[in-house]
């Protein structure tokens, strides 16, 4: 299974909040299709089949992202940069 990128993930996880926020104090019709379209986006980078799953899903998948506490990340061994997660 192909492992969405985390700064994508982080981005429509962002998207979907601000929305859903937005939603809650003043309901919009086109914020209201584009909350689907994200929640929908979420589903299908997760494999996920309803949003909360998907919401779970993604979050886990950042938590893994994230380097441990007190470990560098690994680095290409060539340039000494980091490698892209």
């Amino acid at each position: 299974m192909l492992v969405p990128d985390p700064k994508v993930v982080r981005r429509l996880l962002t998207r979907y909040a601000t929305l859903r926020i937005a939603q809650a104090e003043r309901y919009s019709p086109a914020a209201a299709r584009e909350l689907e379209e994200v929640g929908s986006m979420l589903c299908g980078m997760t494999g996920a089949s309803c949003v909360p799953d998907a919401i779970a899903l993604a979050d886990d998948l950042l938590d893994r992202a994230r380097p441990a506490a007190g470990r560098p990340p690994e680095t290409d061994g060539e340039s000494g940069l980091p490698l892209a997660v």
